[in-house]
C-alpha cells in the first residue's frame, strides 16, 4: 500500500467537468471521510441510486446539493444525461445506497463512457462492505477473490460454486438476508464443511459476525427467527490438502454400509464432511459403491 501521504489542497473542491466516484457509509453515518463531504458540498449534482437514503446522508451533514436518481432501471438513460452535463463543465459525483459504487452497485455503465469520452474520473476511497468484512472475518486476506452476488437460479448457483470450490483464496459474496440460509447450503453441498463468516448489519448497533464451519452457522441461523440486514459471506479457500486416497474413502463407506444403521443419503453426508468434499461428490461414491 502507499505509505506517502500529500496535505496538497490542490483539488479538494470538485472540478469542472470532473466524475467522482465516492465511497458512502454502509451504516454508521459517521464513515465518511472529510474529502468526501468536501465533494459532495461542491459538485453541482449528485447522482444517487436512491435518493431518499442518500438524501439521510446529506442531511446528517448538511449538505443541500442537488440529487438526481442513478439506479439500474434508468442507468443507461442517466449515463447518457450525466456525460453531457460533464462535457459542458459541470462536477458530477456519483454514490450508490451505500459502500462504493460500481462494486456491486450502479456506475460501471457511466465510468465507462466518461472514459470513452475523455472525462476525467476520480475515486474518493472508503467503505466497503467486502473488505470491512475482510478485515475482521479472522479468514486469510493476503488473497480473496470478490464474487458479488451469486446466480439467483438454483442449478446455475450450483455450476458456479463447484466450479469456485478448488479456489485457495477467500471467497466474498453479498446476499439478501432472503436468501443467504440457501447460499449456505449451496455452499455445504458444493464445497463442503468448510470455514466461513457471516458478516451482517456492520457497523450498525446490532452489527453481528457469526464464524464456523458452514453447519454450524447454518445450524445457528436456523434457530433464530429470520435473518436480518443485507449479509456478506466469506468462505475459506479450498485448503489445497493432498486428496484423501480414493481407496481410504471406500473402506469407510463400506464401514458406513455395512452399520446398516444409515442410508444412502446420511452415509453421503458423514463422508462428505470426514473427508472434505461435497455431498454431490460423496452421493455418488456411495452409490457407485452400493452399485
Amino acid at each position: 500500500m502507499p505509505s506517502n501521504f500529500s496535505a496538497n489542497k490542490k483539488g479538494a473542491t470538485a472540478l469542472d467537468g470532473t466524475l467522482y466516484i465516492v465511497a458512502t457509509p454502509i451504516g454508521n453515518l459517521d464513515d465518511i471521510t472529510l474529502r468526501a463531504l468536501t465533494i459532495l458540498r461542491t459538485v453541482d449534482v449528485i447522482a444517487a441510486e436512491d435518493t431518499r437514503q442518500t438524501g439521510i446522508l446529506l442531511k446528517a451533514h448538511g449538505i443541500t446539493t442537488r440529487l438526481m436518481s442513478y439506479h439500474e432501471h434508468n442507468e443507461k438513460q442517466r449515463a447518457g444525461q450525466l456525460i453531457e452535463k460533464l462535457k459542458a463543465g459541470r462536477a458530477v459525483a456519483v454514490v450508490s445506497d451505500a459502500g462504493t459504487p460500481t462494486i456491486s452497485d450502479p456506475g460501471y455503465r457511466l465510468v465507462s463512457a466518461a472514459v470513452d469520452a475523455g472525462i476525467d474520473v476520480v475515486p474518493l476511497p472508503g467503505v466497503s462492505a467486502a473488505t470491512a468484512a475482510l478485515s475482521v472475518s479472522g479468514l486469510p486476506s493476503d488473497s480473496f477473490t470478490f464474487i458479488g452476488f451469486p446466480e439467483k437460479k438454483a442449478a446455475k448457483r450450483i455450476k458456479q460454486l463447484t466450479d469456485l470450490a478448488g479456489r485457495r483464496e477467500t471467497l466474498i459474496f453479498y446476499e439478501s438476508p432472503r436468501r443467504v440460509v440457501g447460499l449456505l447450503e449451496a455452499v455445504l453441498e458444493c464445497m463442503g464443511d468448510r470455514p466461513v463468516v457471516v458478516a451482517r448489519e456492520m457497523t450498525k448497533k446490532f452489527e453481528k459476525f457469526i464464524r464456523g464451519p458452514v453447519s454450524q452457522v447454518l445450524s445457528e441461523l436456523d434457530a433464530r427467527s429470520g435473518v436480518k440486514g443485507e449479509c456478506t459471506l466469506l468462505v475459506s479457500g479450498n485448503p489445497g490438502e493432498e486428496p484423501v486416497a480414493p481407496e481410504k474413502i471406500r473402506a469407510e463407506i463400506a464401514r458406513l454400509l455395512a452399520s446398516e444403521e444409515a442410508g444412502t443419503a446420511e452415509v453421503s453426508k458423514q463422508v462428505a464432511h470426514k473427508f472434505n468434499i461435497s455431498k454431490k461428490e460423496a452421493y455418488a461414491l456411495v452409490l457407485a459403491q452400493k452399485d
